[in-house]
């Protein structure tokens, strides 16, 4: 199965207005990510079932969450919520490294499994809780949280570095925060639906 064109021109596009990203999301097969049995859905702009109550987001969420993180090519990012592994991919193809943390053990494994079958090397894997971050590897030049939280880990601001980005949907309502010399900069993106965090 192709990536077909309209799904980079009037899903992907619109939503992140940044050509960059849109060439990430031509790079990565999103019907890799999915099950067999939905497969004739994989490029609908439609958030899909991965098992263990989680899902697969929005293809328009994935782009424009990504273009909120503002990633460059040589930052360090932290995912927290690997899930089906895809925003890891988009971001495996935008920063040098992609750090991400995941809960649950069977999506933990279906995830790695994907990534290697794609030939991604820049992406590590991590199962623990995602409320404590990654320390090892802190400072992180963004951070993006996938899945709905009720506030903000204190532990992922303190793997933040001065000046990075951190974009985490806290109560349907999708928020970024800038840490700019120890002050921290909050802005409301957007109303937003996600599944709950599972810390």
């Amino acid at each position: 199965m192709r990536i077909p064109e309209y799904f980079l021109k009037e899903i992907i596009a619109p939503a992140c207005n940044n050509e960059r990203i849109v060439e990430a999301f031509k790079k990565v097969p999103r019907h890799l990510f999915i099950d067999d049995a939905l497969i004739k859905l994989a490029y609908k702009d439609d958030a899909l079932p991965i098992g263990y109550g989680q899902t697969i987001s929005k293809p328009s969420t994935v782009a424009k969450m990504t273009a909120i993180l503002d990633p460059q090519p040589n930052d360090k990012v932290l995912e927290i919520g690997t899930g089906s592994g895809f925003q890891a991919a988009i971001l495996s193809k935008l920063v040098s490294e992609v750090y991400t943390v995941e809960r649950i053990p069977a999506l933990y494994r279906r995830a790695t499994t994907i990534i290697r079958k794609l030939y991604i090397h820049n992406v590590k894997f991590k199962i623990d809780n995602g409320k404590v971050g990654w320390e090892e590897y802190a400072p992180y030049d963004k951070i993006i949280v996938t899945a709905g939280a009720e506030l903000l880990p204190e532990e992922l601001l303190n793997q933040l570095k001065d000046g990075g980005r951190l974009v985490i949907p806290i109560n349907n309502t999708l928020k970024l925060y800038i840490k700019e010399s120890n002050k921290l900069i909050k802005k409301n993106i957007s109303e937003c639906k996600f599944v709950k965090f599972v810390f």
